[in-house]
């Protein structure tokens, strides 16, 4: 059975820095990504990674912010969370999947791996 465990979510100041972990097991995929949803909000997505950062993507309210990496066993993704502000709030869910030939992005969302989600509160 497929596992993905979120860890590192929490609540801090605006300009403060939380670290997000997700490991998965028992398999490694090519797709890996964080996704949020602020209070009242659709879901978004946040950054995706292919391949151990191959080809990384970036929302533009995160991009510069956000850093987001993998282990070397591609087990692990991180997202650092950087210059924080009141509306990066809402909780943050990983996500896993295989390509098949699509975008990082639109795979995840088709995906049945999913996290059960990390709550990020940054206040002012």
């Amino acid at each position: 059975q497929v596992q993905l465990v979120e860890s590192g979510g929490g609540s801090v100041q605006a300009g403060g820095s939380l670290r997000l972990s997700c490991k998965t097991s028992p398999f490694r995929f090519i797709c890996m990504g964080w996704f949020r949803q602020p209070p009242g909000q659709e879901r978004e997505g946040v950054v995706t990674i292919y391949s151990g950062g191959a080809a990384t993507n970036y929302s533009a309210s995160v991009k510069g912010r956000f850093p987001a990496s993998q282990d070397r066993t591609k087990i692990t993704l991180y997202l650092q969370m950087n210059s924080l502000k009141p509306e990066d709030t809402g909780m943050y869910y990983c996500a896993a999947g295989e390509s098949r030939g699509r975008p990082c992005f639109e795979a995840l969302l088709d995906s049945p791996y999913w996290g059960q989600g990390t709550q990020v509160t940054v206040s002012t």
